[in-house]
């Protein structure tokens, strides 16, 4: 921001989002993606998250908070996973506690309150939601035919390869894919921008009342797409993403 703000001549915050809130930045930035990966995950529900069940595979910036926003919401976390280990409690996890613990040791191995278990099992747990939040490639040809959760919400970028993709939506397993289900962090970045355009600032509870509206008109928009056309959600994003860039092409011509 410096850099640019010095050649032009004055000062552009807007040129860079996830700025420090002195320096422009937008309040709601840090939790966005995880909230986004909530609001996402409710939506695809459809009922109320009262004892819905949830896995969460990583438990670093995005699957940490995501766990925390889907308990808070009413859902019951039952097994959480990160490069240290995995823990399993089918009475639900203190999400808030195993945070602590985590911030105090490094990570979830170790956490007394909940039964220790493989990394692989997390996968197959009979749960209502799976939310991969860790590496890319999580989800594989090899492990997919074992996943028994009925959602999963990709909250990792591209953490379910092609392969795995096809098997789970031939087992009628409903995926959110990442390119909707984690832009929440987009979306503020997105927020913050129009923020410096504007000179302005909102506060935090209309900075997720906009995240929120903005999530769920796309749901709606895939989802609907997705029926329309007998399209995976995968499919259906990707076809209204592409299409956009595709319509301000032939809009604008071929300059600039």
């Amino acid at each position: 921001m410096d850099t640019y703000s010095v050649n032009a001549g004055y000062s552009v915050p807007g040129v860079v989002t996830g700025k420090p809130m002195t320096l422009g930045g937008s309040l709601g930035r840090g939790g966005a993606t995880s909230r986004g990966v909530q609001i996402a995950a409710l939506a695809a529900l459809g009922r109320s998250p009262e004892g819905v069940t949830v896995a969460v595979q990583g438990f670093g910036k995005v699957g940490a908070l995501a766990a925390q926003y889907l308990a808070d919401a009413g859902c019951k976390v039952v097994a959480v996973s990160d490069i240290t280990g995995a823990v399993h409690d089918g009475r639900g996890i203190d999400v808030a506690a195993l945070r602590a613990w985590v911030a105090e040791s490094g990570g979830v191995r170790g956490y007394a309150q909940a039964d220790a278990m493989a990394h692989d099992d997390l996968f197959e747990l009979d749960v209502d939601v799976l939310v991969p939040a860790a590496l890319e490639g999580a989800i594989t040809e090899a492990n997919a035919p074992r996943i028994r959760a009925r959602l999963v919400v990709e909250g990792a970028n591209g953490p379910t390869t092609p392969e795995a993709d096809a098997i789970l939506a031939a087992n009628g397993t409903t995926v959110v894919p990442d390119i909707l289900a984690n832009a929440g962090g987009v979306i503020v970045s997105y927020l913050e921008w129009v923020q410096n355009l504007q000179a302005c600032s909102w506060s935090s509870g209309e900075i997720e009342l906009k995240l929120r509206e903005l999530m769920l008109n796309a749901f709606d928009e895939v989802t609907a797409l997705a029926a329309e056309r007998g399209l995976t959600l995968r499919q259906a994003a990707h076809v209204i993403g592409v299409s956009r860039v595709a319509e301000a092409h032939r809009m604008r011509g071929l300059y600039p």
